[in-house]
């Protein structure tokens, strides 16, 4: 019966989640070069971006189809429209003459055979220059691709000190370059594939054949031909697609990144990197708890210092996720854990505020959240201007006309700034922070030690195509530890890559 309510609420809020994707019927190419252009125009109606040029090679009629802005329009001239009008031809016709244009007249390096609508259309649209001929029932894509981009640049959320200045841009390719650029090693493998009925957008899954799991690889490669959707726009939109089907976890097992680097270190390792077409950034999958308290910076440092920064983050997580609930706790129910003066401090404080603890420390925590957003949204300079306003409105009238105590703005203060060091699981800590404050303020310590055991549980029992999300600390991996709660020296670290295998494999 649980089972049957399950299904049936999955099903109502989520009907294509788990549904195999159907695979397109395809429309062959005619012989006659007017039915496929007028084919097209139809598909197209009118979009001016859709641009045709007629062509008459050895006395048979040709075109070039082109999208305006997406290809190179020197490189067509001179690697496609030049060659076939100079070229003098023998006297061959239909499919011997296409043959011939492939293998003595284009010097465009990429070429392909197409032989239905749909493969053309998809190529058109990515930039490829189609060249059609009559009497043939095969037409031709070129590689011309030469539309605009932004510059290789920094990534701005994960910046390092010492590490790369190259964070990934738009286009898969170039994304795919960085990538190859890092990892010269013939076993890298780069796999690509088509999702979204209506935005047809390129992911790449990138691998080492002789790291990676062949039965992770699998799985994941049936989620993804299983994905049905419109449209895939950004990097989040797959990240459900990818999770266990029974997944109901706050944390997630796909990590995304926007540098090359931590992408290559992670593949090295027998993960899989998932790169999408205009969006500058790779899902890695998967991805363990633990990786969120490590950044490449880590590995410039000396061994000493890194452990220290590790511990650091550690740290900080704890202080972001339990550090409200357990001051409201104890102010609520055990004020004699809090030292004589702070104790004189705190009554103060609540005595003197119009609101509960509660109420009071949800309300910081409220605005906080709705600062930060403004800040993000806004352009920079008008973000900075939002930020000193909100300090001093909320940090220094706001105490002085008794709204909020001054204990409460600090604990919200710290561990707004906690959650800053960890910013991957920024999402998570902001939820279990609320969750924590609202247990312990109705339930005290030990709704804090309840809720913190049920955090802990859903944790160990998430897995990710099989492999444990606790890694290793659950199930506890000796060897996986060299780089967790220490950051061993990378004399140790290089002698054996820490390959990631599913349960089944281990």
């Amino acid at each position: 019966m649980k089972n049957t309510i399950f299904e049936y609420f999955k099903n109502l809020f989520y009907p294509k989640l788990y549904a195999t994707a159907k695979k397109p019927q395809t429309t062959p190419l005619s012989t006659n070069i007017d039915r496929n252009i007028g084919y097209l125009q139809g598909k197209f109606n009118g979009s001016a971006d859709f641009t045709i040029r007629r062509l008459n090679i050895n006395n048979i009629r040709g075109a070039i189809l082109t999208m305006e802005g997406m290809c190179n329009k020197d490189t067509l001239t001179l690697s496609v429209i030049n060659p076939l009008l100079e070229k003098e031809y023998p006297k061959i016709q239909g499919l011997e003459l296409f043959n011939y244009i492939e293998r003595n007249v284009l010097t465009a390096s990429e070429l392909t055979k197409i032989e239905d609508f749909e493969t053309l259309m998809q190529l058109l649209m990515s930039g490829f220059a189609i060249l059609l001929i009559d009497t043939c029932s095969t037409a031709m894509s070129v590689g011309v691709q030469g539309f605009s981009f932004r510059s290789v640049s920094e990534p701005e959320s994960e910046t390092s000190e010492r590490g790369s200045r190259e964070g990934f841009v738009e286009p898969l390719r170039i994304n795919m370059s960085l990538l190859r650029r890092r990892l010269k090693n013939p076993d890298l493998r780069f796999e690509t594939m088509t999702v979204g009925s209506v935005s047809k957008t390129d992911i790449c899954m990138c691998y080492l054949t002789d790291a990676v799991s062949q039965s992770i690889l699998k799985k994941l490669r049936q989620k993804l031909e299983k994905i049905d959707m419109d449209t895939v726009l950004a990097s989040g939109y797959l990240v459900s697609y990818l999770e266990d089907e029974n997944d109901h976890s706050l944390f997630s097992g796909v990590g995304i990144t926007e540098r090359p680097d931590t992408a290559a270190g992670k593949i090295n390792e027998g993960r899989i990197a998932i790169l999408i077409d205009g969006t500058p950034s790779a899902l890695i999958i998967p991805y363990l708890f633990v990786e969120n308290f490590q950044t490449m910076g880590d590995y410039s440092y000396k061994p000493y210092y890194a452990t220290f920064i590790r511990w650091l983050k550690y740290i900080c997580f704890f202080i972001a996720a339990l550090t409200p609930g357990f001051y409201t706790a104890i102010a609520l129910f055990n004020p004699e854990l809090f030292p004589e003066q702070v104790l004189n401090k705190v009554a103060v404080s609540i005595g003197s505020t119009p609101f509960g603890l509660i109420t009071e420390i949800l309300l910081v925590l409220f605005m906080y959240e709705i600062m930060r957003e403004a800040g993000l949204r806004l352009p920079k300079a008008l973000g900075h201007a939002v930020s000193i306003v909100g300090a001093l409105v909320i940090g220094d009238t706001a105490v002085s006309a008794g709204l909020i105590g001054a204990p409460t703005l600090m604990i919200v203060a710290l561990t707004a700034i906690a959650s800053y060091v960890i910013p991957n699981l920024y999402p998570q800590l902001c939820i279990l922070r609320i969750l924590f404050i609202l247990a312990g303020g109705f339930f005290g310590i030990w709704g804090i030690v309840l809720l913190s055991c049920v955090t802990i549980v859903n944790m160990c029992g998430k897995s990710i195509l099989g492999v444990p999300y606790t890694m290793p600390l659950a199930p506890f991996k000796l060897f996986g530890m060299r780089d967790v709660v220490i950051r061993a020296d990378w004399k140790v670290l290089s002698q054996r890559r820490n390959i990631i295998r599913d349960r089944k494999e281990q």
